[in-house]
This record gives C-alpha cells, structure tokens and sequence, in this order.
C-alpha cells in the first residue's frame, strides 16, 4: 500500500511541473561533460555510449535493450548517434535506469523515454526528484527544474532485480551523493569467460553545507556511511562508474583500440577511491 502511494504522489508530482522552464545550471568548466567520444564494446554486450566523461552504458539483449543515464539535455542525438554507430537502433531500448538523480546523468532522459517508450525504473527515494525535474533535490533551492521531469513507470528498492532478454540487473541503493544514488551488479559474458560488471555510483560529498545544516536530508551522514561501508565488500571482475574520470576511461581506452575488457578490471583503483571518499567523509562528518 504505501509503495502504491509514494506511486501515486510521483505521477502526481510529474504531471504537475510540465509546463515549467527548465534551467540546466551551466557546464562551462566541465567541457568534457559534452565532449564527443567514440563509442565502444566494454565487454560482451555491455557498451559505451556517453561522452567524454558521462558515462551511458547500453545493454544489449534479444528483447530489447536497457540504457542506463543519459548525460546532459543536449546529449540526445549523440547518444541516438553512438548507438546507431554500434549497430543498433535507438527505439529498441526498452528499459532507462539512472545512477542518480542530477542533471548531468538525467538531462536527456524525458526526451530519450519519449521518442521510445521505454519503462523509467528508479531507486523509490530518487523517485519524485526524477518526477520534478530537480526541484525537489536536497542540495538545490527548489525554484527552477533542472532537467525535464521523466514519468517513473516503476519503483526500485535495495536488491530489487531488473530483467530483460536473459540479462538481470540488480540495485544496489548507495545513498548520500542523492537520497537514491545507487549502483548496478550484473553477468555478461563474452567468447573466454564470465564477468560480474559493477557500475559504480561513487559516493562524492556534493552539499558545501555542514552535514547537521542539511535539513532538507536529516540522515545524509548516516546514508553515506552505510553506502561507504557496502562499497567496500562489493565482489566484481569489472567496474565503471557515473563519471569517466572516475574509473579512468580515457586512460582506459583510447578511440580505435581493440576490445579490452581487462583494461576495466581495476580493483586497486576502486579500492584506493574509495579510500579517498572516506577521508573526504571523515573530514566533514568531523563537523558533527
């Protein structure tokens, strides 16, 4: 019953904002969140399709295929573009998943869900951020949508699975960067072997307030304690994140190299990230 209500309260929430001006805050010191970059076959029938540094994977399957993020509002016909450069088609996409609830990873999302029908699947506590175009986000003022509003078709908890084609997904909730930041675990497999893929939403301090003066977010300290500690016993062969800096994409694979899906098995880098995110936490939570 009350995932039924908090259901409702979103589709509400959606249909209410759709006139309203959207305003995405400005980009210009992060020209690589628009950068072109080549797609490419991370491994099996995982691919890349964002830019230069935020990140859109494509999952493809015989029933259809699931995106997830799409980059900033301007990144719709490069995304259509890249995916068409692989071989595939746009409007076979069946299903859209986030990592988080910002602008930069949702800003194309209403127009991509609208051009194919696919299901928008959402961490319930992203939901009605992702249903308002922002204006709900704990970080932000609430005057202005960020981003188009997107209909939430269905509600993700921690550990739910999403399935298509033989492919099963399942969502880790990592809370803190948003209320429902969260990260992805799943098999693919390609001609040699089996991998377990981990698309990683890094838990990055975004508030410059103190964590007691959130009151927009009263449990953010404790959300991202937890999600620091789940990272850390994490099991995976391969891991990518939100951002390309992240997990070192361009180091990773230059435009034109050849299928190399050991460059991504990278465990000492996410572990020596991670580390790093604690000590930024720390840093703040000392704060308390």
């Amino acid at each position: 019953m009350k995932k039924c209500l908090l259901l409702l309260l979103i589709l509400h929430s959606y249909s209410l904002v759709q006139a309203q001006k959207v305003v995405e805050p400005s980009t210009k010191t992060h020209p690589e969140w628009s950068r072109p970059f080549p797609p490419f076959q991370i491994v099996g029938n995982l691919y890349y399709v964002g830019t230069a540094d935020l990140a859109c994977f494509l999952i493809v399957t015989p029933k259809g295929n699931i995106l997830i993020n799409t980059g900033l509002a301007s990144s719709a016909q490069l995304i259509k573009a890249n995916i068409k450069t692989l071989g595939f088609k746009l409007s076979d996409t069946k299903i859209l998943l986030t990592t988080q609830a910002h602008f930069d990873h949702l800003g194309a999302m209403a127009a991509i869900k609208k051009v194919t029908g696919a299901k928008m699947m959402v961490d319930y506590a992203d939901a009605l951020v992702v249903a308002d175009g922002g204006l709900s986000d704990y970080d932000l003022d609430g005057k202005v949508r960020v981003f188009e509003p997107v209909k939430v078709d269905r509600l993700l908890h921690n550990s739910d699975s999403i399935k298509l084609g033989g492919m099963k997904l399942t969502i880790l909730h990592h809370p803190g960067h948003t209320k429902g930041s969260c990260s992805y675990l799943f098999d693919v497999n390609d001609k040699t072997r089996k991998y377990r893929v981990l698309i990683a939403n890094m838990p990055t301090i975004v508030t410059e307030k103190k964590f007691p003066d959130v009151h927009t977010y009263p449990d953010i300290a404790k959300d991202y304690s937890y999600t620091l500690d789940a990272m850390r016993h994490l099991k995976f062969d391969i891991w990518l994140s939100s951002h390309g800096i992240q997990f070192d994409l361009l180091a990773k694979h230059r435009p034109g190299s050849a299928y190399n899906p050991a460059a991504f098995m990278d465990k000492k880098n996410y572990e020596e990230q991670i580390e790093d995110l604690q000590k930024e936490y720390d840093q703040k939570a000392g704060q308390l």
